[in-house]
């Protein structure tokens, strides 16, 4: 008898579980929008990120070919 009884709650249980993490599939308009909004948001300042690191990366490679250059002069010399 207990057997069945524990086996019946962990059937309620799991049934339910996935009803109360389950998001509403209708949204309101303002919701998708301000959901937009931010993604939008995150997507712009990634790419600022990722342009940061590239001005950063040919600023390093343009010291780098000057002082190549440089140093290949002064073997000419």
């Amino acid at each position: 008898m207990k057997r069945i009884a524990t086996f019946a709650l962990l059937a309620i249980f799991c049934a339910a579980a996935p009803a109360a993490n389950a998001q509403p599939e209708n949204r309101s308009i303002g919701e998708n929008q301000a959901e937009a909004k931010r993604a939008a948001k995150q997507q712009q300042k990634a790419n600022k990120k990722l342009a940061k690191k590239q001005r950063k990366a040919m600023k390093n490679y343009q010291k780098a070919q000057r002082r190549s250059a440089k140093q290949q002069k002064r073997r000419t010399k």
